[in-house]
């Protein structure tokens, strides 16, 4: 398992006390990454209908990217990987104020980005995913665990994309900045993917009690793997649409059976269950976007906000629940609140994408219908869960 989790099957009668907001990687960074969530979007749609002028060095198109991956995205990414180095080795990642720094170097780099001088956002901005691997890459190591080293090369991969988006945005090295984000996208949704087929079926049995079987580490597992990299290394490298096309066509097939196979009828009734198969599901449906996107017939907005907003933020979302429960001690059940969560995010997609495809003149009222609903998910997520992510676990355990 990538991340083992406690499942309490008895409510705590313990009331949570005590502030706990740095016990473990997942508190701040699941908090400070809503909190950004729902802070980010109306600013960039405020800039995109011309109502306020951003004061960031970027252009507003290419601010806004950057920060949903390597700002909402990476913030995500460095509280499950902290929190899941722990169970993968017995021993602590940054607690206290180690990690209470790497979230104020974080905070100062979305600062920075926003409101400073280009060179000094950038300085700040880099200087964070190589801190977290140092940090995860200790433990690890210590542990010799290495069958989770890959998550090492992940992030010297994204610090890669991201020192290559800075170098060509301040003009030092030519080329399209926004490259980089392409290149983090498709490694974010290949992390997606891996871990999905790790924890998605493991959910589903573990939930559904036993009533389902799922059979993982098939070839349809690896197939789908597989061509999904190839298709979005293709992607993001520029590589002709005759190649990208197919690759994309191919790794869309390859992801629906994989994804049939995990029954996701079968989770329908279970909050927790739906929002992981619905996410996971738009990677195949990102996947032929991008196939038709290659192929001229639709645009490529629509294939980058499907695996964006669809999958990443999707299963960033179930996750961010799921974890939080687990981590303080919470039955593993999403109540209204959640459900809503879950709703409000996928209709932002719809609104996103559906616009784009079937009615290009909506577009713009899909967008702000789309920030609506954005930013509801999030804002039910930290007013349910901020408390929890403060205080200590309800059943006394550290972390």
């Amino acid at each position: 398992m990538l991340i083992p989790l406690g499942e309490p099957t008895l409510p705590s009668k313990r009331p949570a006390q005590g502030f706990a907001l740095f016990a473990l990687g997942f508190r701040p960074f699941y908090l400070l990454a809503a909190a950004l969530a729902v802070v980010i979007v109306p600013l960039w749609l405020a800039a995109f209908a011309g109502w306020l002028v951003l004061p960031t060095a970027l252009p507003p198109v290419a601010w806004h990217a950057h920060e949903m991956l390597f700002g909402f995205g990476c913030a995500v990414i460095t509280g499950f990987l902290f929190t899941a180095g722990r169970n993968w080795t017995g021993i602590d990642t940054p607690t206290g104020g180690a990690l209470a720094a790497l979230a104020l170097l974080w905070l100062g780099g979305r600062v920075a980005m926003l409101a400073g001088p280009g060179g000094l956002g950038a300085v700040v901005d880099l200087a964070f995913l190589p801190l977290v691997a140092i940090a995860l890459g200790r433990v690890l190591v210590k542990a010799g665990s290495r069958r989770n080293y890959f998550v090492l090369l992940l992030l010297a991969a994204l610090a890669g994309a991201n020192g290559l988006f800075h170098l060509r945005a301040a003009a030092v090295v030519d080329g399209d900045p926004m490259q980089g984000v392409r290149l983090a996208l498709a490694l974010i949704i290949t992390l997606t993917t891996v871990i999905g087929g790790r924890v998605i079926p493991m959910f589903t049995v573990n939930g559904l009690r036993g009533s389902v079987a799922i059979a993982t580490h098939t070839p349809h597992d690896f197939a789908a793997i597989a061509f999904t990299v190839a298709a979005l290394l293709a992607w993001a490298l520029g590589l002709p649409a005759v190649v990208a096309a197919p690759l994309a066509t191919a790794a869309s097939l390859a992801q629906i059976n994989r994804v049939v196979r995990w029954l996701p009828w079968a989770t329908r009734r279970v909050p927790l269950l739906w929002i992981l198969h619905l996410s996971h599901a738009w990677i195949p449906a990102g996947l032929a976007l991008l196939a038709l996107a290659e192929a001229g017939v639709v645009a490529a907005s629509a294939a980058i906000h499907g695996l964006a907003l669809g999958a990443m933020s999707g299963l960033i979302l179930g996750m961010i629940t799921r974890t939080a429960l687990g981590h303080t001690g919470r039955l593993l059940q999403a109540g209204p609140i959640e459900t809503a969560a879950y709703v409000a995010l996928h209709l932002a997609v719809l609104a996103r994408v559906l616009p784009m495809l079937l009615a290009p003149e909506y577009t713009l009222l899909g967008l702000v219908v789309a920030a609506l609903g954005w930013c509801t998910a999030f804002a039910l997520y930290l007013i349910r869960y901020g408390p929890m992510l403060v205080r200590t676990r309800v059943d006394g355990k550290p972390g």
